[in-house]
């Protein structure tokens, strides 16, 4: 599950740096009938405001009036789906850091003392993880230790455990 906005990557016109902070603020902007807005994001170094374009020139009947209301209510979720959404990525050119945004919650420390184990790993949103790392920490292993276990077939998936996912995917852990 998240834990925070991921950092948005893109150089700093003031201070050089690569990393921006997003906390959900949004500028919206009216030119007659058309709007702009953007999403507001802090440099991580010297605080310097970036403006990421979210819609340019939009005619203010086009727009629902639900996201509007998100729009000027500053929704941090809205400003999630936005940093994922792949046009605004493209369109800004940039990427998402999602070192330390999340973390892995287990239904508990059990683990029962059986030959096989099914398990289900669920997203509470799409945030692109390597399967090895989730499992690494969901079993208490190294990731050497479960790319090793995925190697000698003792883990084993529908899905490809190498490289990253953001989607839900199960495994069988067998001992």
């Amino acid at each position: 599950m998240p834990t925070r906005l991921p950092l948005v990557l893109r150089r700093c016109h003031a201070c050089a740096s690569e990393r921006f902070r997003a906390d959900g603020k949004f500028r919206v902007n009216a030119h007659h009938k058309l709007l702009d807005v953007w999403l507001l994001v802090l440099c991580t170094s010297c605080g310097e405001t970036a403006k990421l374009t979210v819609l340019e020139r939009t005619n203010v009947r086009s727009i629902r009036p639900e996201l509007l209301d998100r729009l000027h209510a500053n929704d941090s979720g809205l400003a999630a789906e936005l940093l994922q959404d792949p046009v605004v990525r493209r369109r800004n050119r940039l990427a998402l850091d999602w070192e330390n945004a999340w973390r892995l919650v287990t239904g508990g420390p059990e683990h029962p003392d059986r030959e096989m184990i099914d398990v289900s790993v669920r997203f509470a949103a799409r945030i692109p993880v390597r399967p090895v790392r989730v499992i690494a920490e969901g079993c208490g292993l190294s990731r050497g230790e479960v790319e090793r276990l995925i190697a000698e077939g003792k883990i084993v998936s529908a899905v490809r455990l190498s490289g990253k996912l953001s989607g839900d995917f199960t495994f069988t852990l067998k001992r």
